[in-house]
């Protein structure tokens, strides 16, 4: 049976919008243009340590990013949509169900995401303007950074679905603790372990995985719903509001 009020209200639902304009958008954009950093803080870090050749080479694995970050905020602000929705009904079993839906399906499909670009990923760099000059250093930046596409993919969604529940400086500060873990390894792996681009993705991956687990602490922490372990299996037509809500985003 379906609960009719919230074990907390949304603050959407009683505080002045423009007070909750101030709230919601400057936390999420710090948050962003600081997200931003990864790969500019790469890019320079690697011009000055390995050279244009490294340079080159992260920007060809760069739009594998950019589709993981496309489909984690199509999930990510579909869930938050789908949450802010039925919270607004009086639907907190129906809400609670969304977020866990929502953290599952992203789950799957990073996983499904970095296999597929793991085992492919020769083709795929190829596709995404690889020459053999810089093949070598596009693989072993690629299969870093594979590796790390979940935590990613899972931290961007529940980043979304946080700032829904109505704590934006919680979400901001999962962002900039991964964000400026890399701007403080970036140079310790390429200059004084000499690492190269290895270096810088595995520092990237790193800063992800910092984010993740501020995210994924986050979840029993819910204030306006609390996922239990029903809420996590996949309901089909749950997944495909969801999906539908964040195709935007994507």
């Amino acid at each position: 049976m379906e609960k009719e009020v919230p074990e907390r209200e949304s603050p959407f639902a009683t505080e002045p919008i423009g007070r909750l304009i101030l709230r919601f958008a400057v936390p999420s954009v710090i948050a962003l243009l600081v997200n931003s950093l990864y790969n500019i803080v790469d890019q320079i870090f690697i011009g000055w340590g390995v050279g244009y050749l490294g340079n080159g080479a992260t920007n060809v694995v760069f739009p594998i990013t950019i589709i993981a970050l496309a489909l984690a905020m199509m999930i990510g602000n579909g869930g938050a949509a789908f949450l802010s929705l039925k919270l607004g009904e009086g639907k907190v079993d129906v809400a609670k169900k969304g977020v866990g839906n929502a953290v599952a399906l992203v789950t799957v499909v990073s996983i499904v995401l970095a296999v597929v670009f793991l085992l492919f990923i020769d083709p795929i760099l190829t596709l995404f303007g690889a020459t053999d000059l810089l093949r070598f250093l596009a693989l072993e930046y690629g299969f870093i950074i594979g590796l790390g596409l979940p935590f990613m993919m899972i931290s961007a969604a529940i980043n979304s679905m946080i700032r829904a529940d109505g704590s934006p400086k919680y979400a901001m500060f999962s962002m900039i603790i991964g964000a400026v873990l890399n701007v403080i390894l970036d140079p310790v792996f390429i200059f004084v372990f000499h690492m190269g681009v290895q270096g810088a993705a595995i520092a990237t991956v790193i800063g992800q995985v910092a984010s993740f687990v501020v995210s994924a602490v986050y979840l029993p922490r819910f204030k306006t719903v609390h996922p239990d372990a029903a809420s996590f299996r996949l309901n089909g037509r749950t997944c495909g509001n969801i999906l539908t809500f964040g195709l935007s985003s994507f």
